[in-house]
C-alpha cells in the first residue's frame, strides 16, 4: 500500500503573491480546507520530494488557489508547475468499510471467475459515469469498468481484484 495519496496537480501559477492553482485529484476538493502540509513531487516518480507547509487555500471554479508558506512570489513557484500533491495516508479522509484508495488498487493482480490472472491494474480513467481500469496484459491492454457487475471482489491487501468479463470483452 502506498504511504502518499495524490490530492491534486499543480496546474499554473495565480497572482504575483506565491498562490498556485492545484487540479483537485481527490473525490473530495474541499479537503483541501483541512490540509496543514502536502508533498510535492516533480520527478514523477515519488523521488526527493518536497515537503510544503499551506498556508491558505481558497477556490475559484473547479481549481483550489493555494499558498505555500515555502513560496512569497510568481518567480518562486513557476518551477513547481505541473508538480504533484501528495498527503501521508495518516492524514488522509478515513474510508468506509471496502472502500480503497486508488494508489492501493494499482499494481494489483486481475483475476477472473476461473481464477485466470488477466493482468495487472496499471491505472485509473475517469470517464465520468464511473472509473475505468487500465488493466496491462502480455498482449493488449484491456479496460474494465470499476463498478457493478464487472468487480466481483476488491482484495487489494491481498493483491488482487476479482472481475466478470462479458462476453467480447477481451475480443475488443
Amino acid at each position: 500500500m502506498q504511504e502518499k495519496l495524490r490530492v491534486g496537480t499543480i496546474v499554473t501559477t495565480h497572482g504575483l503573491k506565491g498562490e498556485v492553482k492545484v487540479y483537485p485529484t481527490t473525490d473530495e476538493p474541499e479537503r483541501f480546507f483541512d490540509l496543514k502540509k502536502v508533498w510535492l513531487d516533480r520527478s514523477g516518480k515519488m523521488e526527493n520530494m518536497l515537503q510544503l507547509e499551506v498556508e491558505n487555500v481558497r477556490f475559484s471554479k473547479n481549481l483550489a488557489l493555494v499558498k505555500f508558506k515555502e513560496y512569497d512570489s510568481i518567480d518562486d513557484v513557476m518551477a513547481i508547475r505541473k508538480g504533484e500533491l501528495y498527503v501521508d495516508r495518516a492524514d488522509a479522509i478515513p474510508l468506509a468499510e471496502g472502500e480503497y484508495f486508488v494508489g492501493d488498487i494499482i499494481g494489483c493482480k486481475v483475476l477472473d471467475e476461473n481464477d485466470t490472472e488477466l493482468g495487472t491494474v496499471k491505472e485509473f480513467i475517469e470517464t465520468g459515469a464511473h472509473d475505468v481500469m487500465l488493466v496491462k496484459t502480455e498482449g493488449k491492454d484491456l479496460m474494465i469498468p470499476y463498478c457493478d457487475p464487472f468487480i466481483l471482489e476488491k482484495a487489494p491487501e491481498e493483491g488482487y481484484i476479482r472481475v466478470h468479463l462479458i462476453p467480447g470483452l477481451l475480443d475488443l
